[in-house]
């Protein structure tokens, strides 16, 4: 092995975060609730992006720690609130979304993050649609 290639390797592995694309990313979330009479299209960011991971197929050679699988999550986030329009009085007609301030590659975290992607889920709306920017 060439010197260059060995530099570039071990450069490569420890400033490989450097490398990453995780940014905010702009995001629509589709909302309805049955009872209520619209649907309600709410613009935020999320956590999108490239994060450089670590390929296991050496994983015999590599020290545990070395085989991270780093996602695009949230670094800082805030939470706020939305009202559905045309509810009936005895629902509550809020909802709560994530707005993402910074990110940052790292492990997926189940408390606030979906880390599993499910393909049967759709978004978007099956009522009359509301726009709320935020």
């Amino acid at each position: 092995m060439s010197p260059f290639f060995v530099m570039s390797l071990l450069f490569g592995l420890a400033f490989g975060q450097t490398a990453s694309l995780c940014a905010p990313s702009e995001y629509t979330i589709h909302v309805e609730k049955r009872e209520c009479a619209y649907c309600l299209a709410i613009n935020t960011t999320i956590c999108a992006g490239f994060c450089m991971t670590r390929d296991s197929n050496g994983k015999k050679l590599l020290l545990k720690s070395a085989l991270s699988q780093n996602v695009c999550t949230y670094k800082e986030m805030l939470y706020r609130t939305a009202l559905i329009p045309g509810c009936p009085h005895h629902t509550i007609p809020y909802y709560s979304y994530p707005v993402a301030v910074s990110c940052k590659c790292g492990k997926c975290n189940t408390d606030y993050s979906d880390c599993v992607r499910d393909r049967v889920r759709t978004n978007y709306c099956t009522k009359p649609q509301k726009l709320c920017n935020v």
